[in-house]
């Protein structure tokens, strides 16, 4: 797509918010990987060899729960101030936690590498209190994903053609962030040690609050702008935000209970577990546990993982590049899956590769680097297309439930799947590799198997999965929903405004909507003898404690 035809498509105003939400939003990653590149290199150092990773995995698990914490706090504040206001603050206060963790250290006694002769120095603080520390952190940061999620509805309104080409660029810009962000925390930690390497997190966050802050006041139109005000005035009169933060968690509890009953009770639906939440796993699981544990144990210098989260966050790029060229080619999420699921099996070459390294050479993490990029790219190029998937074949599905959405409790219940399954493996496969590293003084066993064995079963897994619906034989099938009807190649075609709704909602729960007359919560069904009726032209409505359908 040509540069003119593709700005050419956006109002002025909408141009101008959307290439100073970009700025910011590459400030804010850039800073984010520095953060969490740092935090992990800091804890494989700080913590005690028989028990480094076993606390390495329990600290990232909790981190990523606390972030859906940060979600339900922050969706009530939405809904009475301004987003790029909240969006702002979320990002401020994000950035005051992370400062934090560098006065702990210098108030205990602990010095940058450059003003201590090169050498390290840390603090004499417990390192355990990276814990509590990481996993405040982790709810600013589930602040800031979820209205990162919302705020561009409210960029270029309710065009779907326009969500998409924003949603794109933003998407290719922020990896690109991502992979300078994993450079930058290398060059960082060698020069200031992992305990100060994320001293530029704070400047950069603070720079990417004044970017967002200069967005227009967002809305369409003065008929907007005076129905959100009383549409604010309305939902917090008499309803303090405790109350709204209890009945936000109570709602994704019941979602994420109701989406487990939709996905394990419907064909077309069960595979999504593997596909989604096992596959999101295996991403994550590469990135902050092995990637971590070759850099310190065989390597022995922690920093070189964010050289492999570099090839990894590259491959993501790639990744979305490609669903992006293959829009019409591609036009289900199993081709992606299935390459997503062989890819995994490269991950064999690290065992074998590991006897080769040598120590203190970052020649080697890039090599490895390497390999992670075919593995990103193929779980990107899934979970893109694969999420595009799930909101066109869930977004119209009749709930029961007047306060959750089927597309929202489906995401709810992937996501807490993935957060307990990581929780778990995470800490036990953690302590196997500490347990490894003790009796054989290395951890190659430990690779074979954590590495290995466990990604060959979950290749197994996700291939068996992609198997399952209807019609999923064939490698490049072009429908896969269980009633192969005219109307549902409509609902694929058509169901990409789904995220537009979601973000709507989130700034208009109580919109009436012109098919329905109920302001929001009634709709028109075809048919009442589907036990997931579709809904007329629009689905369900996304409430404001819809907090799943925006986490996925």
């Amino acid at each position: 797509m040509a540069s003119g035809s593709y700005w050419g498509s956006f109002a002025p105003r909408e141009r101008r918010n959307i290439i100073i939400y970009i700025i910011g939003i590459m400030f804010y990653k850039l800073g984010l990987e520095s953060f969490n590149g740092g935090i992990v290199s800091l804890a494989a150092d700080r913590f005690t060899a028989a028990n480094a990773f076993g606390k390495i995995g329990a600290l990232t698990g909790l981190n990523q729960a606390m972030q859906v914490i940060g979600s339900i706090l922050i969706a009530p504040l939405v809904k009475k101030f301004p987003t790029r206001s909240v969006l702002a603050t979320a990002i401020f206060v994000f950035g005051s936690i992370t400062i934090l963790f560098l006065i702990i250290d210098a108030a205990t006694g602990g010095k940058p590498r450059i003003a201590n002769g090169g050498q390290l120095q840390y603090g004499t603080w417990n390192p355990n209190a990276l814990f509590p520390l990481y996993m405040i952190s982790g709810i600013s940061y589930g602040m800031v994903e979820l209205i990162r999620r919302i705020i561009p509805r409210d960029i270029v309104g309710g065009d779907v053609q326009k969500l998409r080409k924003m949603d794109a660029i933003v998407h290719i810009l922020y990896e690109v962030a991502g992979t300078g962000g994993a450079l930058l925390s290398v060059k960082m930690i060698k020069i200031f040690g992992n305990n100060f390497s994320f001293l530029i997190t704070p400047p950069l966050f603070v720079c990417a609050g004044l970017t967002w802050i200069c967005i227009d006041k967002l809305g369409h139109g003065e008929e907007s702008e005076k129905e959100e005000g009383e549409e604010d005035e309305r939902s917090f009169g008499s309803v303090d935000y405790m109350y709204s933060v209890t009945i936000g968690a109570k709602a994704f509890a019941r979602s994420t209970y109701k989406g487990a009953i939709i996905c394990f009770a419907h064909r077309k639906f069960i595979w999504l577990l593997p596909g989604y939440s096992f596959a999101l796993y295996g991403h994550r699981y590469l990135e902050n546990a092995i990637s971590p544990a070759i850099a310190k144990r065989i390597m022995l210098d922690s920093s070189y993982s964010q050289i492999m989260v570099c090839g990894s966050n590259l491959g993501e790029l790639f990744g979305a590049l490609f669903v992006l060229i293959t829009t019409t080619a591609i036009q289900t999420p199993l081709p992606f899956l299935r390459f997503d699921a062989l890819a995994l099996l490269i991950v064999w070459a690290l065992p074998a590769y590991s006897h080769h390294i040598q120590p203190h050479n970052a020649v080697y993490a890039w090599r490895i680097a390497a390999m992670f990029m075919p593995i990103s790219m193929g779980w990107a190029a899934g979970d893109v297309s694969l999420a595009a998937f799930i909101q066109a074949s869930l977004a119209r599905m009749e709930s029961s439930d007047s306060q959750v959405s089927a597309l929202g409790s489906v995401m709810a219940f992937l996501y807490s799947s993935y957060i307990i399954i990581y929780a778990i493996l995470g800490s036990l496969l953690g302590t196997y590799i500490d347990k490894v590293f003790t009796a054989d003084g290395n951890i190659y066993r430990a690779l074979v198997n954590i590495g290995g064995v466990q990604f060959t079963v979950l290749c197994a897994i996700i291939i068996a999965a992609t198997l399952t619906p209807r019609g999923a034989l064939h490698w490049n099938p072009s429908l896969i929903n269980e009633d192969a009807k005219p109307a549902d190649v409509e609902l694929q075609r058509g169901g990409e405004d789904a995220q537009t709704q979601h973000s709507n909602h989130l700034r208009h729960p109580h919109q009436r909507h012109p098919h329905d007359g109920t302001g929001g919560g009634g709709h028109s069904v075809h048919s009442e003898t589907s036990t997931e009726s579709v809904v007329d032209n629009k689905e369900k409505p996304i409430r404001t404690t819809d907090i799943g359908a925006m986490l996925g």
